[in-house]
C-alpha cells in the first residue's frame, strides 16, 4: 500500500538519491548475471567467427567456437544460452525435415556444449523457421499456415532436442495446442525435467529482421506472421495466450519483443505470479548499437538502463545479445570494486 509522504520541507526524497551508497542502498530493482540468457548463433563450419551485418558485434560461430563461448558466459555467472541455428538454404524444405534431425546443427552444438561445459543451460527454439523453406514457423499450404499439422513436426522436433540434452525448450511458433503436445510427448517419452520456457505473448513485430538475417530467413519468408503471431494492439490477448500455456504444461513465459511491451512484462507477472521473461529482440539490440556507434546515445548507458527496464517490469530475467557484454562488464567492477 503507498504511503503519502509528510508535507516539503519535513519531506525531502531527494535525501536517498543523495550519494552513490545511499542509491545503491535504496536501489528498488538490480540486475545481475544471473538475470540473463545470451542467445548465440551457429552455424556450419570449422573455426568459423562470421558476423551479421544488420547486428554490430554479433557473429554466427561454428560449434567449437560456440562452445568456447558458452565457457566465457558460464565463467562470467551466465545461466543458460539459448542456440539458433543458421540453416544452410540446400537443405531447406517446405516440410522442414531437418528440424527433427538428430544431427542437425543445433543437436550438435547442444551435446558439445553439455559434454564440455556441463554447468552451463541450453535452451532452444521450437519452431520451423530456420528450415522450412517458405520461412515460417509453421507448414504452409497454399499459402496457409496449417496448425494441426506443424504440431505433429513440433512434437518431434522437440523429442530429437530433448534428446539432444537441451535443458529449456522455448516454443515459438504460436500455434494453437502446441505445449499440450510436447508436454505429452516430452512425459511420455522419460524427458520429465525438461523445462519449457512459452513463447506465450510473442508479436507480429517489425523489430524482428535483423534475427532473420541472422538465421536466413529474411529472403526465404513468404507473406507475413500476422495470422499466427500475436496483433501489437491487443493485451487481454496476450494474458489468454499466458493462461493457456500455463494449463498446458508450461514452466515459464516469455514476452517477445522486450522494450515495446514492458506493460505486458508487467501484466503478466503480476497476474500470473510465475517466472516470466522478456526477449530483447534483435531490432532492439540493433538500434541501441547503431545509435550508440554514431554517437547519438551513450551505447554502454542504454544498454544497462534497457535491461533495468525489464527486471522493474517484474521480469525474472531478460534473453539479451548484450547478456556477455553486461556479465563481462559486472565481474570487472566487481574486481575493482
Amino acid at each position: 500500500m503507498a504511503v503519502t509522504p509528510a508535507p516539503f520541507p519535513m519531506s525531502r526524497p531527494r535525501r536517498n538519491r543523495r550519494t552513490d551508497w545511499m542509491r545503491d542502498l535504496t536501489r528498488e530493482n538490480t540486475l545481475t548475471a544471473h538475470d540473463l540468457i545470451w542467445p548465440i548463433f551457429v552455424r556450419d563450419g570449422d573455426d568459423v567467427v562470421d558476423p551479421i551485418d544488420s547486428m554490430p558485434g554479433v557473429n554466427r560461430l561454428s560449434i567449437s567456437r560456440a562452445v568456447e563461448a558458452a565457457n566465457d558466459a558460464a565463467n562470467l555467472g551466465i545461466p543458460v544460452v539459448a542456440l539458433f541455428p543458421y540453416t544452410d538454404p540446400s537443405i531447406k524444405t517446405p516440410g522442414a525435415e531437418e528440424a527433427w534431425n538428430p544431427e542437425n546443427l543445433v543437436n550438435r552444438a547442444t551435446r558439445a556444449i553439455k559434454q564440455q561445459v556441463p554447468d552451463i543451460g541450453v535452451m532452444l527454439d521450437v519452431a520451423l523457421d530456420p528450415y522450412n523453406s517458405d520461412g515460417h514457423d509453421g507448414l504452409v499450404r497454399d499459402g496457409v499456415i496449417l496448425n494441426d499439422e506443424t504440431l505433429m513436426a513440433l512434437e518431434q522436433q522437440a523429442l530429437v532436442q530433448a534428446e539432444a540434452g537441451a535443458d529449456i525448450l522455448g516454443p515459438s511458433d504460436m500455434m494453437d495446442g502446441r505445449i499440450g503436445v510436447i508436454r505429452r510427448a516430452l512425459e511420455q517419452n522419460d524427458f520429465p525435467d525438461t523445462a519449457i520456457m512459452a513463447y506465450s505473448a510473442k508479436y507480429a513485430s517489425a523489430f524482428y529482421g535483423p534475427f532473420r538475417d541472422a538465421v536466413g530467413a529474411s529472403g526465404a519468408l513468404k507473406g507475413d506472421k500476422k495470422t499466427y503471431q500475436l496483433d501489437p494492439g491487443n493485451t487481454d490477448e496476450a494474458l489468454r495466450m499466458v493462461a493457456r500455456d500455463l494449463d498446458e504444461g508450461a514452466d515459464m513465459v516469455m514476452v517477445k519483443p522486450g522494450m515495446p511491451y514492458l506493460d505486458i512484462c508487467q501484466r503478466v507477472s503480476s497476474e500470473f505470479g510465475v517466472p516470466t521473461y522478456a526477449y530483447q529482440v534483435s531490432g532492439e539490440y540493433a538500434m541501441i548499437s547503431a545509435a550508440g556507434q554514431n554517437g547519438w546515445i551513450d551505447r554502454e548507458k542504454a544498454m544497462m538502463e534497457s535491461l533495468l527496464a525489464f527486471k522493474r517490469a517484474g521480469c525474472s530475467g531478460i534473453l539479451s545479445y548484450f547478456a556477455l557484454e553486461v556479465a563481462q562488464m559486472m565481474a570487472d567492477e566487481a574486481r575493482l570494486g
